[in-house]
């Protein structure tokens, strides 16, 4: 066997036991079947053939609801193997027929190793071994489920088997022969050159010419031609349970028997399935890396509108700190109990060192106004933060909730989860309160180093460290945009006395640039709390980069370059 064709098909296994479709977009069901599918044949047939190139051929015997599968496999071994009967779905369990020298060979976990073994009554889900004088060495019959069963796990099953086979011998009937289901299955084994035959069943003598011709005519259209075609007669049975004349088997028979003593004849029938079944390989995984992608441009999409949900809510914290939203209400009151009386605003242009020495006074008799003032601001930023926090989770949800894969994103995640999703976490106000105060102590930080030098420091101190840091805190939210009627008035002389005083200290260049560095502060305190409460949106989409299909495709164009070291057949 070729090691390096059997290290690529692991690689390429390894790469499909990955979840490539997490998310709900285009046919994704179909998407996942396709991966399911692939992975299958590779466990079921591709890696244990190579593995054992000499060992029997497996025939699998499918065809659609009551075309007489059982009874053909009973009739072909002249024992009552299989259970045919009038219920349906009637082959519950699979069941594999070989001789008593190949026996083991099934019995163990060789081919199919999901299924496990029994050799009695077969259980739903097993598979049932039984041994035959009838089956020659190096070929055995397996019975499958309906490919129509009613039961889906029957279908899947049948499926299964089928991708597993090295030759199919798919049966129907002459009423049934052109229904689009079979054909379904005949067209992959077309596409994927596996090597076949098809019986034509309970044919009656005045139809069997047209109706033989006509399947052929179909066999042919559909890139079939030349395939083995064996007619069965319509016979009247006793029972259900009863077997054909062996006449009516003996072609069927004699066939099989053929390519079980024919080693040349078996290994053709070997290196053409599982050569089909490889080039089959260069179309099936680049069309599921390509579905794959589109999951990571989904997974992308869902991350995008999270991040523009959040980025709206910044915008808005900003605005707000525009606008003189933050200067209204408390703090404008604490405000007033820190400077003194409203008349005090109104003479600031020619009594700024009248106002200094209020201050003086308000800083070292009275200072329970300043903390007033900043527990006020501290308040009013981290109900701001709360709001544009609580405005962006919500934003993120309902665009989430406008596509398909988000919905279905959020629809597993469960109702209560999506609910809270669309608030802010349970300790984001534990987090802004942090926030805010270390951000104000940033700002005193600020302030303590820039009145370091000898010019300004006895300024500073006449002002104290705590005062001028509240005039720089108050001076990020220096706008009154929000604000109307005597509002405005109220908080532009708040800005106009705290810009004075401050540039009476530090000078207005330094008052610019410390007012720059607290706004930029704040912001990337904001920006953090944001991007962690984004991040409960980004847990869900945690591992869609095991989508990336780089290594699927690499895995891929390993066995393309490797198929061509099949060995040389069967013994």
């Amino acid at each position: 066997m070729s090691d390096g064709l059997a290290t690529a098909l692991k690689s390429l296994r390894a790469q499909l036991g990955r979840d490539l479709f997490p998310l709900a977009i285009g046919n994704v069901e179909a998407d996942r079947h396709a991966q399911k599918e692939l992975a299958g044949q590779l466990d079921d047939y591709l890696i244990p053939r190579l593995a054992a190139i000499d060992a029997p051929l497996l025939a699998v015997v499918g065809g659609s609801t009551g075309a007489g599968k059982s009874t053909l496999v009973n009739s072909l071994v002249q024992d009552d193997v299989t259970a045919p009967g009038v219920l349906r779905p009637t082959t519950l369990a699979p069941t594999l027929v070989a001789s008593a020298a190949d026996g083991p060979w099934f019995t163990s976990m060789n081919v199919l190793p999901g299924l496990p073994r029994s050799t009695g009554d077969g259980q739903p889900g097993t598979l049932k071994i039984v041994t035959s004088p009838q089956v020659k060495p190096g070929l055995a019959l397996l019975d499958a489920p309906d490919i129509d069963s009613v039961v889906t796990a029957n279908r899947e099953l049948a499926a299964q088997l089928l991708a597993a086979a090295d030759l199919w011998l798919f049966v129907t009937t002459a009423s049934r022969y052109a229904d689009e289901v079979p054909w379904g299955f005949l067209r992959i084994a077309s596409e994927r050159s596996t090597a076949m035959a098809v019986i034509l069943q309970r044919v009656p003598e005045e139809a069997r010419v047209p109706v033989a011709a006509d399947l052929r005519r179909l066999l042919k259209e559909n890139g079939l031609a030349g395939t083995p075609l064996f007619e069965v007669p319509e016979l009247p049975l006793p029972s259900e349970r009863a077997r054909l004349p062996e006449t009516a088997v003996r072609p069927i028979k004699q066939w099989l028997d053929g390519l079980s003593a024919d080693h040349e004849a078996r290994a053709d029938v070997v290196r053409r399935t599982l050569s089909g079944a490889l080039d089959s390989l260069a179309v099936r995984v680049p069309a599921l890396a390509e579905a794959a992608d589109r999951q990571l441009l989904g997974a992308n999409e869902l991350r995008g509108l999270v991040e523009k949900g959040y980025d709206v809510g910044m915008a808005d914290f900003d605005e707000a700190m525009r606008d003189g939203t933050l200067l209204r209400g408390e703090v404008l009151n604490r405000w007033q109990d820190f400077v003194g009386t409203g008349d005090l605003m109104r003479s600031l242009e020619t009594r700024v060192g009248w106002v200094r020495d209020k201050l003086v006074a308000a800083f070292t008799g009275r200072p329970a106004p300043d903390k007033r003032l900043r527990v006020a601001l501290e308040s009013g930023v981290e109900s701001l933060i709360r709001a544009t926090a609580d405005g962006s989770a919500e934003r993120a949800v309902d665009a989430w909730l406008s596509t398909p894969q988000g919905r279905d994103l959020l629809e597993r995640t469960g109702i209560e989860a999506a609910g809270k999703l669309g608030r802010v976490s349970a300790d984001l106000p534990t987090k802004a309160a942090k926030a805010v105060r270390d951000w104000q102590g940033y700002v005193l930080d600020l302030v303590r180093d820039e009145g370091a030098d000898k010019r300004s420091m006895a300024r500073a101190a006449s002002f104290g460290v705590n005062g001028l840091g509240l005039l720089i805190m108050l001076t990020v939210f220096a706008s009154t945009g929000g604000l109307t009627g005597i509002e405005i008035g109220v908080a532009g002389g708040t800005t106009v006395l705290s810009q004075k005083l401050l540039e009476a200290v530090f000078g207005d260049q330094a008052v610019r640039r410390l007012t720059d560095a607290a706004r930029a502060n704040l912001r990337q305190r904001v920006r953090d709390l944001f991007d962690d409460e984004a991040g409960r949106f980004h847990v869900l989409l945690a591992g869609m980069e095991s989508t990336d299909t780089h290594a699927l495709r690499a895995a891929a164009e390993a066995v393309e370059r490797r198929k061509s070291d099949i060995p040389g057949g069967a013994a």
